[in-house]
């Protein structure tokens, strides 16, 4: 019986055709990635399904007629004039550092309104919470 010897062939793989497919893959998401992003935010507020179980310890709120109140833990909210805000609020986060401010808007305030309470906490580095109510 005859071995027969295998000649060793001489065998290359292109990386060309692979490159190619992935130049065209990543041309492909970077394509649709543009169009998915500007509709991917929609904003329904101030309803939403889900509901904070912490109860807040500071509250900030806005009526319709562009007033505001403050209360602090249990006390009844009082009306205050927006100048006023910060120094409640920092006098409450003295007391109790570990705080967190919920944001009780009318849903036809203005979004610039809310925007000015935000505005407040991110200044002084407190924890913010838009209250909502269920669907």
């Amino acid at each position: 019986m005859a071995l027969k010897r295998r000649t060793k062939v001489n065998e290359s793989f292109s990386m060309a055709s692979m490159t190619d497919v992935i130049f065209l893959l990543l041309i492909f998401f970077m394509v649709t990635s543009t169009v998915v992003v500007p509709n991917a935010i929609k904003v329904t507020l101030p309803q939403s399904q889900k509901q904070t179980a912490a109860k807040p310890l500071t509250r900030v709120t806005i009526d319709a007629n562009l007033n505001y109140y403050v209360a602090f833990g249990n006390q009844k909210e009082t009306r205050v004039s927006f100048e006023d805000i910060t120094p409640f609020l920092q006098e409450s986060y003295a007391k109790e550092p570990e705080m967190f401010v919920a944001l009780y808007a009318d849903e036809t305030v203005p979004y610039k309104e809310i925007v000015k309470i935000l505005n407040i906490a991110n200044e002084n580095k407190f924890r913010m919470v838009l209250a909502t109510r269920p669907q």
